[in-house]
This record gives C-alpha cells, sequence and structure tokens, in this order.
C-alpha cells in the first residue's frame, strides 16, 4: 500500500471511530434522560395513587367528623365516644403524616383555587369565607379536594390573611393541577 492510500485509510477509520463514539454517548445520554424519565413517572404515579386513595377516605372522614360534631351532651363522658372522637384525632394525625393538610377556610379571603362557594351573601367588594360547609385538603401542594364553603361579601376587610393563608395560596397557584380530581362526584357525604 502507498502512503497516501494509507492515510486515507486512516482518515476514514478515524472519522468512523469518531462517528461512533458520538453516537455512543448520544445514546448513554438518551439511556440517561430515560432513566430519569423513568424515575420520574414513577414517583408521579405513587403520588397519584396515593391522592386517589386519600380523596376515597375523605368522606369517609367527614361523616366520622360529622358525628362527633353531634354526640348528645350526656354521652360526652361515654368511652365509646370518647373513642371515636379518639378516632378523628387518629385520621388526622395520620394524613398529617402523609403530607396531607387541611386548608383554612373561615375567616379567610374567598380563593377559588381552595374553595368551592356553595352561597354568597352580604354585598362588598371582599368576599370571606363565613362557613365552611366541608373540609378541604392538600396532599403536598396540590389541592385535591377545594373546600365547600359559604361566602359573605364585605366593603372592608376585618383582618389581612395570616402568613399560612398566604403560603397556601401562593402553593396551589405554582402547583400542576394534575391531581385534582375532575371526575369527583359534588355532595356525595
Amino acid at each position: 500500500m502507498t502512503d497516501k492510500k494509507k492515510s486515507e485509510k486512516e482518515r476514514q477509520l478515524e472519522q468512523d471511530l469518531a462517528e461512533m463514539t458520538a453516537d455512543l454517548q448520544r445514546v448513554q445520554a438518551d439511556f440517561v434522560n430515560y432513566r430519569t424519565r423513568m424515575g420520574e413517572d414513577r414517583l408521579r404515579t405513587i403520588e397519584g395513587a396515593k391522592a386517589a386513595t386519600i380523596i376515597k377516605l375523605l368522606p369517609v372522614i367527614d361523616n366520622i367528623e360529622r358525628a362527633t360534631h353531634h354526640i348528645p351532651s350526656e354521652l360526652a363522658d361515654n368511652s365509646w365516644a370518647k373513642g371515636v372522637t379518639g378516632l378523628v384525632k387518629s385520621l388526622g394525625s395520620a394524613l398529617t403524616d402523609m403530607g396531607v393538610t387541611r386548608i383554612p377556610a373561615v375567616g379567610r379571603l374567598f380563593d377559588p383555587n381552595l374553595h368551592e362557594a356553595v352561597s354568597s351573601e352580604g354585598e362588598g367588594s371582599h368576599e370571606v369565607v363565613s362557613e365552611e360547609l366541608r373540609a378541604g385538603y392538600k396532599f403536598g401542594n396540590q389541592v385535591i379536594r377545594p373546600s365547600m364553603v359559604k361566602v359573605a361579601h364585605h366593603d372592608a376587610l376585618e383582618a389581612e390573611p395570616d402568613e399560612t393563608a398566604t403560603e397556601v395560596i401562593q402553593d396551589t397557584k405554582a402547583a400542576e393541577p394534575t391531581l385534582r380530581p375532575e371526575n369527583e362526584v359534588k355532595g356525595e357525604d
């Protein structure tokens, strides 16, 4: 072989090697990206399953809370009634441990991201939640069920919203609405 043919062949081999190396690097990067996406998808699936389970349990929790609010005064010292009240506290603690928080409502400014208004009364420019008919909950930063509330209109605010309410509103607006149940049956509890 002549030197010219040899150097051409070497250049061709080097070029092929460079292309194959670049292809291998792209495949490796694609695989790393794939693994990252699969890990994120897995976490979203787990979080979605948790949220769906919590949503199914909320009406049961609502009913137990309602029952404790209607315990007759003569049964207030009854051990069974105390047990049911303790059950409500245990359920609340379990929800907190799972990252579920109750949305503050009464006395707060009405926020359609956090509250579902079923009635409105009064006249004025400020909408304030006057009564909570059904508790709302967040799972992490996602609203999984808005609070069902009555709204009162006032001309002037009696108090500014506290820091916690402001943080909840900001967190909710920043969160994606992927976990919000679109097919939830209203008035089921």
